[in-house]
């Protein structure tokens, strides 16, 4: 969609184009960095929004840098109507068909701050999460279903937070943990946050497993057919959402027992046994399907990965990069489970058994593991982990927390505690679970990814030679001048 198309200006009969409402409403400032508020629009972008560009250089860019004056100011709206999956970058070819095209440029990484305006968009810590006020069932109390202290730039169902990020690019495959990052950065007394300061605090938690570009070969079976000329090529950073489900439904289960509500195997059509011991805490007549159960840990904790990856199509827009959200991958193949030593993935564990249809990936000691067994020796020691995240030091319901609140301390710890009748409660619904299936979760995988993101620098001469005008963002063609000088 056109950005400085005079055929779409105001016409007579009063109706507004996205750019004109934008100029007389004064949005143009929301964007990818969701809810930046300016003042005023001088060249030096002074604000007092929530994140400022600094009046001093940010990562050897002078001040009044054009690429970030242009993203700060990027509308939402913009971003909204402007996505589009825009796949072809520099240095790629597609070799046959109608649009067939070799790019005449180089490949050319993200520089430094490109690519963590990027991450951070998807991954990044925003401050204290303001967590589930009130149920009446357990009221005054707090609810306690959450189990970070800190929220980032996508939702996450009660504020479980299960997923991390992994990402690769030419120099190598990386983590960056933030959902126990509590809050990285406190507001100033006026509300601010440099965005310099967030993003160095960001780029401070990157961990680097290993050298060179995860090993993809871009062929069948290790992704999808239509994706094998253009994802994970040289100079693009693709970002690999990975969420812990078994961890996830952990936290359903502590909702559930909460709540007065447990399980039954509906797989085999039985009750689990022992349950009547819990009859204090949960309806044991009136309890859920496990198979429902699963596929609600399934499809929150991928609601997480999705959203993260559409918070950096957004972000894509409003820096001018090309590149797209896509699933188009073998998910096996990049955790590290495909079966050929000469491409370990991630190199996340994972067990097979003769009655399993697929290979059940658990984790990686040390870098991202599962609440599950092997990780963990039986499910009662998960559950306590889990509650440790929670009510432990950092954890949400922890009275030494900071949090948003005047009075933090006691509100945080207005929760109730899980205790061991508790935690027992939800440790022999989730040992039955393993004793019965071999893993935990039953049905549903312990560790999922669907959705990347991959970004890249746009080849603007392939849109040019096929599409119609206006194929491109104004930030897209005028990338390469705002951001490197070219």
């Amino acid at each position: 969609m056109a950005t400085h198309d005079e055929s779409q200006r105001r016409s007579g009969t009063g109706e507004l184009t996205r750019r004109s409402a934008l100029a007389r409403l004064l949005i143009g400032t929301g964007g990818v960095l969701s809810a930046i508020q300016l003042r005023a629009w001088g060249a030096e972008l002074e604000s007092s929004g929530r994140l400022l560009l600094d009046k001093v250089r940010l990562d050897g860019m002078p001040a009044g840098h054009p690429g970030l004056q242009a993203a700060v100011q990027f509308p939402l709206i913009e971003a909204l109507h402007g996505r589009r999956a825009r796949r072809f970058g520099l240095g790629f070819e597609i070799p046959d068909g109608p649009l067939a095209y070799k790019s005449r440029h180089a490949p050319q990484p993200l520089d430094p701050t490109e690519q963590m305006l990027v991450l951070a968009s998807m991954a990044g810590n925003t401050g204290w999460h303001h967590m589930i006020t009130r149920n009446e069932r357990y009221a005054p109390q707090l609810a306690n279903y959450s189990a970070a202290a800190g929220g980032r730039t996508f939702p996450s169902a009660a504020g479980f937070h299960t997923c991390e990020f992994f990402y690769t690019d030419d120099e190598g495959v990386y983590l960056l943990p933030t959902r126990d990052s509590g809050a990285l950065l406190e507001r100033n007394a006026a509300g601010e946050v440099k965005l310099q300061s967030w993003l160095d605090a960001h780029r401070q938690l990157v961990v680097k497993l290993a050298d060179g570009r995860l090993n993809l070969p871009p062929m069948e079976p290790y992704m999808e057919g239509h994706n094998t000329w253009c994802v994970n090529r040289p100079g693009t950073t693709m970002v690999i959402p990975v969420t812990d489900v078994a961890q996830h439904l952990l936290l359903i289960l502590c909702f559930l027992t909460q709540n007065g509500y447990c399980i039954f195997d509906d797989l085999k059509g039985q009750q689990i046994p022992g349950m009547e011991e819990f009859k204090d805490l949960v309806d044991v007549e009136h309890p859920y399907p496990l198979s429902f159960v699963e596929q609600y840990a399934i499809t929150e904790s991928t609601a997480e990965c999705t959203t993260s990856c559409y918070a950096g199509m957004l972000m894509l827009q409003a820096l001018g990069l090309g590149g797209w959200m896509f699933d188009g991958l073998d998910r096996f193949s990049v955790l590290g489970a495909s079966g050929n030593p000469e491409v370990p993935g991630l190199g996340f564990e994972f067990q097979t058994r003769e009655d399993w249809p697929l290979p059940h990936v658990t984790g990686r000691p040390g870098v991202f593991t599962a609440y599950t067994y092997p990780h963990y020796p039986d499910m009662r020691a998960a559950v306590r982990a889990v509650t440790e995240r929670k009510f432990g030091g950092g954890g949400p319901f922890n009275k030494d927390t900071p949090g948003p609140w005047k009075e933090s301390s006691r509100i945080r710890s207005a929760a109730l505690f899980h205790d061991e009748h508790f935690q027992a409660c939800v440790a022999l619904q989730a040992q039955y679970i393993l004793d019965s299936y071999g893993k935990f979760p039953a049905t549903v995988p312990a560790v999922f990814i669907l959705t990347y993101l991959q970004a890249q620098h746009i080849d603007l001469d392939f849109y040019d030679k096929f599409f119609k005008e206006h194929s491109y963002l104004e930030t897209q063609r005028r990338h390469m001048e705002w951001w490197h000088g070219a």
